[in-house]
């Protein structure tokens, strides 16, 4: 499964970030693997649909479920849309390997 996980550095270390649209980085995780990647969120520029931007990227690099603290509506309506799942995870003290591992134990809400 892809996972994409919002961070606030490029590695696993780093710590995870609740704001999705807002997100410095997109960490992809790839959980048959466990390989995975950095992608800088260029969606932070724009004044206004950062959320709906972040959501399309994720949608183009083949998410199939997103973990983060707070979907804004038009970010929520955008993955819903394409049918991909969003997780809750609201700790921004946590890395994003532990993040990892909370998903690995079925610990994350459904975001609504």
């Amino acid at each position: 499964m892809i996972l994409f996980i919002t961070a606030q550095g490029q590695t696993l270390e780093d710590r995870f970030n609740t704001k999705f649209g807002r997100t410095p980085w997109f960490i992809r995780f790839d959980s048959e693997s466990d390989e995975w990647e950095a992608f800088e969120n260029n969606a932070t520029a724009q004044a206004h649909g950062a959320g709906v931007a972040a959501g399309q990227f994720l949608i183009d690099h083949g998410a199939q479920t997103v973990i983060s603290g707070h979907f804004g509506p038009n970010a929520y309506q955008a993955l819903s849309a394409a049918g991909i799942p969003m997780l809750v995870q609201t700790d921004d003290t946590k890395s994003v390997q532990e993040v990892i591992d909370l998903w690995r134990a079925e610990k994350l809400e459904t975001a609504h």
